[in-house]
């Protein structure tokens, strides 16, 4: 039985990648603002719920979303204009940045603001302790990743050295990590969802810690432009970020099934309870922005975290490449 679970799971995940690979939400509009998402995930569920409630088209805003699945993709879409705007983790226009980028990529709205994975235990815990890692076979994220800098600050923040303490496994690709744990490899494992709470509802894994919220405000996923693309189009950016807005207050105050009924059309195949079941974990610890306003402070824990993995290229102030106006503009 438990390997049927294994298949079933592991054959939901790849008709997921297939069907929302093929996915475009554009309408083909001279004008439409062009997005690149880095990946499909019930992470960005206020982008999806003000396409689905029509807030874009309120503000005049056509929308061609497609998704490039990585952030050397979805930044090389920016950067070479096949994309006016990404979506993507934010150190990723630190990096941009650091390689003397003659139009860099600016920062202008929030979407989420903490890590959004979790910690998994192959047995179930009648209480955790993060000494209970120590000794352990961790199966963590690939290095150099925003997942693997997160998880190795949360573990230090509690006492443990990731490379003394236990066994860390980080060679193996993003996407056969769910299985690696399944088929039996780790104690541990750092998941995102919907795979974390899928593998505990099959009775695989066991939710046990949130690195979200034990790393605190992280700008994690923003929509960044080119410089000179917001000097340019900075009302349609404006419009562009009131429609996210009306996003963000709309899931954060409606009922979670209203939510997940809105946003899972965008989830081929996948159980409206189970996308209800997610966005009720992000929206309760707080991984959903309810601003589009990226804080100063974010972006300091941002760097600090990027600096402690040893792969902070540069210090760079919030101001350098954080554009406020647009979210003071678009919250007045």
């Amino acid at each position: 039985m438990k390997g049927l679970k294994q298949a079933t799971l592991l054959l939901l995940s790849l008709v997921l990648i297939i069907a929302i690979s093929a996915c475009s939400f554009g309408e083909g509009h001279k004008d439409a603002i062009r997005v690149s998402e880095v990946t499909r995930s019930i992470f960005y569920a206020p982008l999806y719920a003000a396409i689905s409630q029509g807030f874009f088209e309120e503000e005049g805003i056509y929308l061609d979303l497609t998704t490039t699945w990585g952030g050397d993709n979805t930044m090389t879409s920016l950067l070479s204009d096949g994309a006016d705007v990404a979506l993507v983790g934010a150190e990723t226009s630190i990096y941009v940045y650091a390689q003397q980028a003659t139009d860099p990529a600016i920062n202008f709205a929030q979407l989420t603001q903490s890590d959004g994975t979790f910690l998994v235990s192959r047995e179930k815990l009648a209480s955790f302790d993060w000494d209970e890692l120590k000794g352990s076979t961790f199966l963590g994220q690939r290095t150099g990743g925003m997942p693997q800098m997160v998880g190795e600050h949360v573990l230090k923040l509690n006492g443990i050295d990731p490379h003394q303490d236990l066994n860390l496994i980080q060679n193996i690709d993003f996407g056969n990590i769910p299985s690696a744990f399944a088929s039996g490899t780790g104690d541990f494992v750092q998941l995102f969802e919907p795979q974390a709470t899928l593998f505990e509802n099959e009775g695989i894994g066991h939710i046990v810690a949130s690195f979200g919220t034990e790393s605190g405000n992280v700008p994690y996923t923003v929509f960044m432009a080119k410089q000179s693309y917001i000097k340019k189009e900075q009302e349609k950016l404006e419009a562009f970020t009131r429609a996210l807005y009306k996003g963000q207050k709309w899931v954060d105050e409606q009922p979670v099934d209203v939510v997940a009924e809105a946003i899972v059309e965008f989830f081929e195949d996948t159980d409206v309870e189970l996308v209800a079941q997610v966005v009720d974990r992000y929206r309760t610890q707080g991984s959903y922005a309810t601003s589009p306003l990226l804080q100063s402070d974010a972006w300091d824990n941002l760097q600090l975290i990027m600096d402690e993995a040893g792969e902070l290229p540069q210090q760079v102030e919030y101001s350098e490449l954080v554009n406020t106006s647009i979210a003071e503009s678009a919250t007045n």
